[in-house]
């Protein structure tokens, strides 16, 4: 019995070794999956915050909690859809990919439009609800279905570094990387929102330090917002004209378009020298960028021959 007891032991610990392993070997997984997922990551947290712009204070965490709830469905009906592609058609993969960076550069190159033409058609839209409730309803919505191809990329970005795990280990790598990127995004987008009733709090406290700093807040924030749909703005394009760029490379079709992105940027870095790492990515953004810019705006002009919204080309 002693012995049996004992072998037991030592098959508890040889399983609680292995599962070990295992754990070790998704945290890596999850790690190098998310890393690569980043910039879609900074365009999730930098468009969000925008959804909730007009709602009062005590609005504003309740409708982002709505929609970090909405991703996590979308991340997993995209971890099913992810796993039986990787499965059954791993050669969707990538196109599929594509069609959502020509979606964030069309989005991208929408926004930068309607800023230069004065054009307010999304405003007049939710303006048409009759209610508060409708009114956030809406923007909820809105939301999510942009969540949906933020969580797309992301979770297909992350699929695309798992190709030397198991099925197993992929199911499990994505459905982490999914779950701690929708707290780390939703939880960012939440502080950056409360960020000036957190000012106006501090703002009381008299003369102190503390009020000075909080006042400071108060009046910074309405700036990091603007500044925040600028880069959410300019993310959407340089993620959107990236993916795109390494789709033609995936694909092998006309591969000398990011092999000259690629080439003038680590050129460009060189000639300046110094940082040439962060250097050559700045570039290769803002060569995905102009790419996206260039993409999304083509699809533009072709939607909005088929909307009912020509006048939206006229300056006001």
């Amino acid at each position: 019995m002693p012995s049996g007891l004992i072998a037991l032991f030592d098959d508890v610990a040889t399983i609680a070794k292995i599962a070990a392993s295992s754990v070790d070997d998704v945290g890596a997984a999850v790690g190098k999956a998310g890393s690569k997922a980043a910039g879609v990551v900074i365009d999730d947290t930098a468009v969000t915050p925008r959804y909730v712009t007009g709602f009062t204070p005590d609005r504003e965490l309740p409708i982002i909690g709505k929609i970090a709830v909405g991703s996590l469905k979308n991340k997993v009906v995209i971890l099913v859809a992810a796993l039986a592609l990787s499965a059954l058609l791993p050669q969707l993969i990538t196109p599929l990919l594509m069609l959502g960076g020509a979606y964030l550069s069309f989005e991208g190159a929408e926004k930068i439009i309607e800023k230069l033409l004065g054009d307010h058609h999304d405003e007049e839209t939710l303006l048409q609800a009759d209610t508060p409730e409708e009114l956030e309803a809406r923007q909820v919505s809105g939301a999510i279905r942009t969540d949906f191809i933020l969580s797309a990329e992301i979770m297909v970005i992350a699929l695309a570094q798992l190709t030397e795990f198991n099925f197993w280990m992929r199911a499990g790598a994505l459905a982490a990387v999914g779950v701690i990127i929708t707290i780390a995004v939703y939880g960012a987008v939440g502080l950056i929102v409360k960020l000036d009733d957190i000012g106006l709090h501090l703002a009381e406290r008299g003369r102190t330090g503390i009020a000075h700093f909080g006042r400071a807040l108060v009046k910074v924030v309405p700036h990091m917002l603007s500044g925040l749909g600028i880069i959410g703005t300019v993310a959407m394009l340089w993620v959107g004209g990236g993916i795109l760029l390494h789709g033609l490379e995936d694909l092998g079709i006309m591969t000398a378009l990011p092999h000259l992105v690629h080439n003038l940027a680590e050129a460009g870095a060189h000639a300046i020298g110094a940082a040439e790492g962060a250097v050559s990515w700045f570039l290769n953004a803002l060569g995905g960028a102009i790419i996206g810019l260039f993409v999304g705006g083509i699809i533009l002009l072709v939607v909005r021959q088929f909307t009912k919204h020509p006048e939206q080309f006229v300056v006001d």
